[in-house]
């Protein structure tokens, strides 16, 4: 399973089209400020091991109009025991929410890594640059082109939050290529029906219930890795995810929503 995966699941929703996909936001405005509590499993006790933290402003990338998110997690001491973790992400992506560029730096145990992807278009085509610092200090580049939209983890947050849920059946589901500075993967996400669903905030959201999973490539075949919640209604703000690791089970759950309007 990839490493990125927990964080990953904070921005995965997404529908197909034409490769640079332009979409009329309604779902958020710059200003945005998510945060959330992370917990981890310990020996049949859930324990909190750290926070999240989600923001979204109006920039400009490249001298052009833009919106700017960045998503910071961060291990308290009992996680760093264990498992350190502090990833900071950040994605651009033009108002009508075509990804332009995504950076993640991560640090985990003693090992610090960078992703970056560039995202260009041409003629219904998106072109993508992809380069990946390794823990070694080593650097992979690729260069890959798609007649489909191509999202990473990041930029994805801001076109799921503005997807159509009309009409959706249990077990509907949908698949996706999702980028990273190693290349690409294939990946689905399944609505599994309507939860309530209880926030650190002590807000109970009716949420929609999305199981992600991956073509493990080695295996030749999927896998599922988690599930999360999202509140049903035209903001599809994530509540809860619920995540297996190679280390164990982990869960997120907000705390707070601020410019959510």
């Amino acid at each position: 399973m990839k490493k990125y995966l927990f964080t990953l699941l904070f921005t995965l929703a997404a529908m197909t089209a034409s490769a640079q996909c332009p979409l009329t936001n309604k779902a958020f405005t710059s200003g945005e400020y998510l945060t959330y509590n992370l917990y981890f499993n310990w020996k049949f006790v859930w324990v909190k091991v750290g926070t999240a933290t989600m923001s979204t402003i109006s920039t400009k990338y490249d001298g052009q109009p833009a919106f700017k998110s960045t998503l910071i997690t961060r291990g308290n001491g009992k996680l760093d025991k264990y498992f350190v973790m502090r990833d900071t992400l950040i994605g651009y992506v033009t108002p009508t929410l075509s990804p332009l560029y995504f950076r993640k730096g991560s640090v985990e145990q003693d090992r610090y890594t960078v992703d970056e992807v560039w995202y260009t278009y041409n003629n219904g085509t998106c072109n993508l640059k992809m380069h990946r610092q390794k823990a070694d200090g080593t650097h992979q580049r690729f260069a890959k082109s798609s007649e489909q939209c191509v999202y990473d983890m990041l930029n994805l947050f801001s076109r799921a939050r503005n997807f159509n849920t009309d009409g959706w059946t249990k077990g509907h589901t949908i698949k996706v290529p999702v980028a990273d500075g190693n290349g690409m993967t294939t990946a689905t996400l399944k609505y599994m029906g309507k939860e309530k669903v209880k926030g650190d905030n002590d807000i109970t959201y009716m949420c929609l219930k999305l199981e992600y999973s991956e073509y493990v490539e080695k295996k030749k075949k999927w896998k599922t890795y988690g599930t999360f919640f999202v509140t049903d209604d035209n903001k599809h703000v994530p509540v809860r995810l619920d995540v297996d690791l190679n280390w164990g089970k982990a869960k997120a759950f907000v705390t707070t929503m601020r410019g959510v309007i």
